[in-house]
């Protein structure tokens, strides 16, 4: 089950850190030019299959190390990184997307839902990368 939590939480990790590196060359750019490139995320809702796996997977490997204090709380924490990275998505994230229809429309506060969207999926990649760390850790220790 590690194996599988593991693949899942870099499968996300891989999509949170595309969103982290990219931020810098987006953020200032022109509207018309935004909206352009946020084009490309069209589709990307489907990612939410490999987050289902990726919490059923750490919650079955905490399950799993129930008997293994050491195991069992460092899944916890990536469980808690990945509910953290969700709590972000669905506070912020999410509300900036329904405002622009998927970033089809323009509403006039476009620059503030931009910053928005960009630093809620920063501070997601960030919690999913604690998520990967404390995994790894984890998965380390199943071997001691």
């Amino acid at each position: 089950m590690f194996f599988v939590a593991l693949l899942a939480t870099a499968l996300a990790l891989g999509d949170a850190l595309a969103h982290l590196f990219e931020l810098p060359n987006k953020i200032d750019l022109p509207r018309e030019h935004y909206f352009i490139v946020q084009g490309i995320y069209r589709g990307w809702a489907q990612l939410a299959y490999v987050l289902a796996v990726q919490f059923l997977a750490i919650l079955a490997a905490i399950i799993l190390a129930r008997h293994r204090p050491r195991v069992r709380w460092l899944a916890v924490a990536a469980l808690l990184g990945l509910i953290a990275a969700q709590a972000v998505f669905w506070a912020y994230t999410q509300p900036a997307n329904a405002a622009t229809a998927n970033w089809t429309l323009q509403p006039a506060n476009w620059e503030a839902l931009r910053r928005q969207w960009e630093y809620s999926h920063a501070a997601g990649a960030i919690f999913q990368l604690l998520s990967m760390g404390a995994l790894i850790g984890a998965a380390l220790a199943r071997g001691r």
